[in-house]
């Protein structure tokens, strides 16, 4: 027989106090977005296949466990990733409500295989959809709104790193880049490789060495930016990312933002500006999230992002249990004090059974405290 506790690769159990700690932690996150007016959405786990891996969905097949519908005999799908359910929801149940429509949620998703940087194949997400705005305000709303989130746990040394994922396409399909020198191009840039890139020649490849030297803090990266000659679209982007900022700083001024406007993994479906949160010290990002466009019947234009809890909860002092558990002798378990306990701030944990010694009790069952004949809290001790 198989040991009990043997879980399959990447799918964790999570124990006292982890669990109840996660659960703080989300409550905190929500509360920031249900402040701003994103109310809150449950899809389900699982869906109908076609369904879930429509749209934005489909770049996510090959993570997605399946299973079949005893009942309907159609194959099911278990979300890989929530931002597909919360579009499909926006496009169809909530089509009717007022635009910009805000949206928050958290719940567990699933996938096939973790990454190296993410080994777990089932984690929570929160996060936050914005639809129907095309405004810049909307992209700063929300990165802001990610930002202020995370520092209302206390995370200190927040930044976000600002990308165009749709910068470089503008300017290959404005100058007429093709195939292999297309494909050669956006190679380099994934590597960061200048030489690889001057060595493909042209207008495309000169831009876009300008486009990796104009890497960094953002004030600088976009001084650099502004003195680039770009065709229309990429200009426009970058005239966007520019009062992105501006609107940021003028709120946050503290936050400290950064620009790469040639990154592209992970934003592949990201129709305008997107953006990773990372903390100093915190190995991995807290969240990503960006502009798309929902591709249900409306094609409309959404923002929003999602922040990675494993990654959260690394960042956060470890958890600790209660400093006011308190052991409630058997004699009292059954009246009215443990009640007036509880209402005061105490965890109280009863006994079942009389015991002769009440403070070990207590410390063995990992109480700070303990409730004497008298019915007064008094320390455990420790062990």
């Amino acid at each position: 027989m198989p040991h009990a506790a043997l879980l399959p690769h990447g799918l964790p159990d999570l124990l006292p106090p982890d669990a109840a700690h996660e659960a703080d932690v989300i409550a905190q996150l929500l509360a920031v977005f249900t402040a701003r007016g994103y109310e809150r959405v449950k899809p389900p786990l699982v869906e109908f296949e076609d369904t879930l891996l429509a749209g934005t969905g489909a770049d996510l097949a090959d993570q997605t466990f399946r299973v079949m519908d005893p009942e309907t005999r159609r194959m099911l799908a278990m979300r890989a990733d929530m931002t597909p359910q919360i579009a499909r929801l926006a496009d169809s149940r909530l089509a009717k409500a007022p635009r910009p429509l805000r949206l928050s949620y958290s719940g567990q998703i699933l996938r096939v295989k973790g990454t190296q940087l993410r080994p777990e194949r089932q984690f929570t997400q929160v996060g936050a959809e914005l639809f129907g705005s095309r405004s810049v305000g909307a992209d700063a709303e929300v990165i802001l709104m990610a930002a202020e989130s995370l520092d209302a746990l206390g995370l200190r040394n927040l930044s976000v790193d600002l990308n165009l994922p749709t910068l470089v396409p503008a300017i290959v399909n404005a100058l007429d880049l093709e195939g292999d020198s297309a494909t050669a191009l956006r190679h380099a840039l994934d590597r960061k490789d200048a030489a690889a890139v001057a060595a493909i020649g042209g207008r495309a490849a000169e831009l876009c060495g300008s486009l990796l030297r104009a890497t960094g803090e953002a004030s600088r990266a976009l001084s650099m930016l502004e003195k680039l000659e770009l065709p229309p679209a990429a200009a426009a982007a970058r005239d966007d990312l520019a009062e992105v900022v501006q609107r940021i700083k003028r709120a946050a001024p503290d936050l400290a933002l950064t620009v790469d406007p040639v990154e592209n993994r992970g934003f592949e479906y990201h129709s305008g500006i997107s953006f990773t949160l990372f903390a100093r010290g915190v190995h991995g990002e807290l969240g990503r999230g960006g502009r798309y466009v929902s591709h249900g019947s409306r094609h409309e234009p959404a923002t929003g992002f999602t922040l990675f809890m494993d990654s959260v909860l690394r960042a956060l002092p470890e958890a600790v249990r209660s400093d006011r558990r308190l052991y409630i002798p058997a004699e009292e378990a059954n009246g009215p004090l443990p009640g007036q306990l509880r209402a005061a701030g105490w965890v109280t944990i009863c006994g079942f059974d009389p015991v002769a010694d009440a403070a070990g009790e207590a410390r063995r069952l990992e109480c700070t405290h303990y409730l004497d004949k008298s019915g007064t809290p008094l320390p455990a001790g420790e062990n």
